[in-house]
């Protein structure tokens, strides 16, 4: 194997697969990046057997076509090294390879092409097209509301819903849940299709999609989700459980509903939750005619109190909440206002854009 290409393009190539590689491995080859080489391409592959990234590097020269797996950490810290606009020239030797670029000359051990593991696709059951930009900021409105090493499994991942109708992303941790709808031509689908993607192919998804309005393809099989476009291919595996059915969660019939600008209303959150307990952030919301009281408290003593006018005419109502859920909450929001909907003291509150009700947020009460 040899070939020669420029420093950026490689570059760029090495970062959308280097992510995924983890530095400590349980199986050596796993900590390094499957390169081939031929028809005046290059595909560089990485995987942790549960994400699996493939990037491809378009016009480079190739001398002999070739394959083989090299350290995927030094080779990314080599290539940002080297000055931009560099050359590189890449050839196997043995069981090392040769990196020469310029005066500067490196070897690295490689292990054989034939070690590195795949991620097995299996049998598509669903597919669309869907723009980057779109999907980006769908991941981007949810993906905080998902669990972190949860006994219940299922809730580690995001909830992904497709129909003929609508592409609809879910995530919960049991304390709170985001929920985010976007109008799809989705074709002749003919049932609804649900999968979970786990965490670190949500995290990885979003790190390698950009705000374009390119279109990428996704395939979604009974055990893998797939995105591909011209110059990489994603894959992951998918969690094995059944969601909880979100929509008993999102709350129905509110009568006290919270309208207020945005920006003050989540900086008068912020400054209470200063004073708020540490470890459970609790903040107690009283609601009367036209103003909202926040008091925190923590085991110092110490108090916090903000009052917000507002429009609310509902009657008086108090109410627990984790401040954190809420500030995440209407930071992952767009415009101005804010509504959050209440039935009573026990049940979760709705929070929403009043004009955009594509992306919703619920957060369960907690007892003070």
């Amino acid at each position: 194997m040899k070939f020669s290409t420029d420093r950026e393009s490689l570059l760029s190539a090495l970062q959308l697969v280097a992510g995924v590689v983890e530095r400590r491995q349980t199986l050596p080859v796993l900590s390094n990046v499957l390169v081939v080489a031929g028809d005046g391409k290059l595909e560089l592959t990485g995987t942790d057997l549960e994400v699996e990234i493939v990037a491809r590097v378009q016009g480079i020269h190739v001398d002999s076509d070739g394959s083989s797996t090299i350290p995927a950490r030094k080779w990314l810290d080599i290539c940002k090294s080297l000055p931009e606009g560099s050359d590189i020239s890449i050839q196997q030797e043995g069981e090392q390879v040769e990196i020469v670029s310029g005066r500067s000359r490196f070897k690295l051990s490689t292990l054989p092409a034939s070690e590195f593991p795949n991620v097995e696709g299996g049998q598509n059951v669903d597919g669309f097209k869907v723009s980057r930009g779109n999907l980006k900021g769908m991941i981007e409105k949810v993906a905080f509301s998902m669990a972190h090493q949860d006994v219940r499994y299922y809730l580690n991942g995001m909830l992904i819903e497709h129909t003929s109708e609508h592409l609809r992303m879910v995530a919960t941790d049991g304390h709170r849940l985001a929920m985010v709808t976007t109008s799809h031509d989705g074709g002749d689908v003919a049932e609804t299709s649900q999968s979970i993607l786990p965490r670190k192919g949500v995290m990885e998804l979003s790190r390698l999609l950009d705000d374009s309005d390119n279109e990428v393809e996704i395939s979604i099989g009974a055990n893998h989700f797939r995105l591909v476009s011209e110059e990489m291919e994603f894959t992951s595996k998918l969690v094995d459980g059944k969601f909880p059915d979100y929509q008993k969660v999102v709350p129905q019939g509110g009568d006290k509903f919270i309208l207020s600008n945005r920006q003050n209303l989540k900086a008068a959150f912020s400054r209470a939750s200063i004073l708020s307990n540490e470890k459970y952030r609790g903040v107690r919301i009283q609601l009367s005619q036209d103003l909202l009281r926040i008091t925190a408290n923590n085991p110092e003593q110490e108090q916090a109190e903000e009052e917000v006018g507002l429009d609310y005419s509902g009657g008086e109502l108090e109410i627990g909440f984790n401040v954190s859920y809420l500030i995440d909450a209407m930071n992952a929001l767009s415009g101005e206002d804010v509504r959050v909907t209440l039935s009573d003291s026990n049940s979760s509150a709705l929070v929403e854009n009043p004009q955009d009700e594509t992306t919703k947020y619920v957060v369960m009460p907690m007892r003070l």
